[in-house]
């Protein structure tokens, strides 16, 4: 009797741990993909109100706006938005310029009145973009946007992207002249992205920083047009710091290119596989060779394996003793620093 007691005790136990763990996982799931005011914007995007579906009889179609606004329907015709009428599956869809603006009648029928209309500009950028995530939210590549270090600094989609196409006002922006790049391309020309301006020249009229490691004695070759921005960030958000492209892991941005340092090792070195290339190298420029933090290697060996700074002692002899040039350089001897096959001391 006291063991069938003891067993239904443990029981209701066991029960109450797994509902425990249920609570707790659903409430750190809700910090990972946002917060409940991000989960409902993203609800609203997907699926509309049907009480607050607009009349289709207050669309009048875009041959109607083209009376007043023929410079922005020209140039919007250029580009897929204008094309997508001519897409089997957008067919009895609106795609003109009341997908965004909303219907027009009012509009017209007020003689252009612009409070009639949904106009962007004196809406943030935040509420600019959920107008856009209306349709793109459901591609991998924009669906984290929310989470992206651009949305939470008030970096919208037409901050970069657009609408109407590359004749319209909305594309300028300043204009940044690099070297090895034909810096003379009409904004947004040829961009299947409609971007305002071509890679790179877009990143960096906002990110001057990086513009100024790439001019660094070493560095990516981004200036020269050799490398995208978008090669290495995904400017839409991901899971990793800095928006790195790839969700495997901030490396794998690296190891698309490197690929003779992606292992697996039988011999692994714990910075590679705890913080990545980021450890010892600069990501954009640097002033040293191979793109080091430092400009000796040992520099960057000594910040972890300190107890060999000991051999400085006098009359103490070491392999590593760091007073003699001969064993300076930690890469003579260990050749193989990002992972070995065949030697734990990354001999070779």
């Amino acid at each position: 009797m006291k063991n069938s007691i003891k067993y239904i005790k443990l029981l209701f136990l066991s029960l109450f741990a797994v509902l425990f763990v249920i609570w707790a996982s659903a409430g750190k799931m809700s910090g990972v993909f946002g917060t409940s005011d991000h989960v409902a914007a993203r609800e609203n995007s997907v699926k509309a109100d049907p009480a607050s579906t607009p009349d289709p009889n207050l669309f009048v179609g875009s041959q109607t706006c083209q009376a007043c606004h023929e410079s922005e329907f020209d140039s919007v015709a250029t580009t897929k938005h204008g094309k997508l009428e001519t897409i089997a599956s957008w067919k009895d869809k609106v795609t003109s310029c009341e997908s965004c603006h909303g219907p027009g009648k009012e509009h017209v029928e007020a003689g252009g009145d612009i409070t009639k209309i949904i106009s962007f500009k004196n809406k943030t950028s935040k509420e600019v973009s959920e107008t856009c995530l209306a349709c793109h939210s459901g591609s991998e590549s924009h669906n984290k946007f929310r989470r992206s270090d651009h949305w939470r600094n008030n970096v919208g989609c037409t901050d970069c992207h657009t609408a109407h196409g590359p004749n319209s006002h909305a594309t300028k922006i300043g204009s940044i002249s690099l070297p090895g790049i034909n810096s003379d391309d009409k904004p947004g020309t040829g961009t299947l992205a409609m971007l305002k301006t071509s890679e790179p020249q877009l990143c960096l009229s906002c990110h001057s920083e990086q513009k100024a490691d790439f001019s660094k004695p070493f560095h990516h070759k981004v200036l020269e047009g050799q490398m995208k921005c978008s090669d290495c960030h995904s400017a839409h958000g991901g899971f990793e710091l800095k928006n790195a492209r790839l969700s495997v892991g901030a490396d794998s941005a690296c190891i698309k290119c490197h690929s003779d340092k992606q292992g697996p090792f039988v011999y692994e070195h714990l910075p590679i596989t705890t913080e990545g290339c980021a450890a010892c190298h600069t990501t954009h420029g640097s002033t040293n060779a191979k793109m080091l933090k430092r400009n000796q290697v040992r520099q960057l060996c000594l910040e972890c394996h300190t107890a060999i700074t000991e051999s400085l002692a006098p009359g103490v002899p070491s392999f590593h003793n760091q007073a003699s040039v001969r064993t300076q350089n930690c890469t003579t001897c260990h050749s193989k620093i990002h992972g070995s096959q065949t030697h734990p001391f990354f001999f070779r």
